[in-house]
């Protein structure tokens, strides 16, 4: 993920996830493959983004709503950006949770998935 600019490269990986990029690709089946992202916290956002862009939760409760920028959700969780990026692009169907149990983000440039031999995928 390192210098690639956030959305464009989400849209790739949500391809991939999905399985839109075989050819067999079918929306009613899971046939995706699993993605590994490295130096997810490396991304570009464009424009003033790092500032304006915002991030909201809510407790449950009245007034229980908080909202942070992008740059200090980085701070703290930086997988946590690209994580939201690529589900938004996943359709909020009952194999959503499925096909994101096959995405794995990493903010460094290790990760504990040498054994299954991933092939490195430029993008």
């Amino acid at each position: 993920a390192e210098g690639k600019t956030l959305g464009r490269f989400a849209t790739e990986i949500a391809n991939i996830l999905r399985g839109k990029n075989k050819p067999s690709f079918s929306p009613s089946h899971d046939n995706g493959d699993f993605v590994i992202i490295i130096n997810a916290d490396k991304f570009n956002l464009t424009g003033n983004k790092l500032e304006d862009k915002k991030y909201h939760r809510h407790s449950g409760y009245l007034g229980g709503l908080t909202t942070e920028s992008a740059k200090e959700v980085l701070g703290k969780k930086p997988t946590k950006i690209v994580t939201e990026a690529i589900t938004g692009m996943i359709p909020r169907t009952r194999m959503r949770k499925e096909i994101l149990s096959k995405l794995k983000v990493y903010a460094g440039s290790e990760h504990p998935h040498e054994a299954q031999k991933p092939i490195n995928l430029e993008l």
